[in-house]
């Protein structure tokens, strides 16, 4: 155990308080419940900062950092669609979370023919990432009710929500040779 992996474990520790602070009956409850979200995401990138700084990359750590960061985004955007109920939070919610969950499976697939590194993340991954972070922050932190910086949220997240089809269809097209037979039935002999 390294301080990149407690920091990821932390992460996964934070969601259950996220989650408390987010449903609190207090004015302060969303603003406490982004501060979480927000402390959650600084460790994401200082877990891989430090590991790859201070040589401490792990098999352990290669799993579980890119399963907390998923847990935590997935939960964000299921309080959000919970508690905003509309287009302009659920539609983004289900392209994030579809979207996850195919390039996943194709990282996975990917990984069993050898061809992991095609599919790595990408510069567009982390402005996608970016944008979703800002989008998440902002919506957590202000109440369901419409107002400026709930509108800033809304379009960032719909912003987020294209970077990512765009960053799925980039991951796609770069494992397409792989996908035909002909490529399955070569990698097998």
């Amino acid at each position: 155990m390294n301080i990149p992996n407690i920091l990821t474990l932390l992460r996964v520790g934070l969601i259950p308080i996220f989650i408390l602070f987010y449903y609190l009956p207090f004015h302060w409850s969303y603003m406490a419940a982004a501060i979480v979200f927000t402390v959650a995401s600084i460790t994401d990138w200082l877990d891989g900062y430090l590991a790859r700084k201070w040589e401490q990359s792990t098999p352990f750590g290669a799993f579980l950092d890119p399963v907390a960061d998923k847990l935590m985004v997935a939960v964000a955007l299921v309080l959000l669609v919970q508690s905003h109920a509309n287009f302009w939070v659920t539609a983004p919610a289900m392209v994030i979370i579809g979207r996850e969950i195919v390039i996943s499976s194709l990282r996975e697939w990917m990984a069993e023919l050898g061809k992991r590194a095609h599919v790595a993340v990408s510069q567009l991954g982390k402005y996608k990432t970016a944008a979703q972070m800002v989008a998440l922050i902002v919506l957590l932190a202000n109440p369901p009710l419409i107002n400026n910086w709930v509108v800033l949220g809304y379009v960032l997240l719909m912003i987020s929500a294209v970077l990512t089809l765009w960053s799925m269809f980039v991951y796609l097209r770069a494992a397409w040779p792989y996908m035909s037979m002909h490529a399955v039935q070569k990698s097998d002999k």
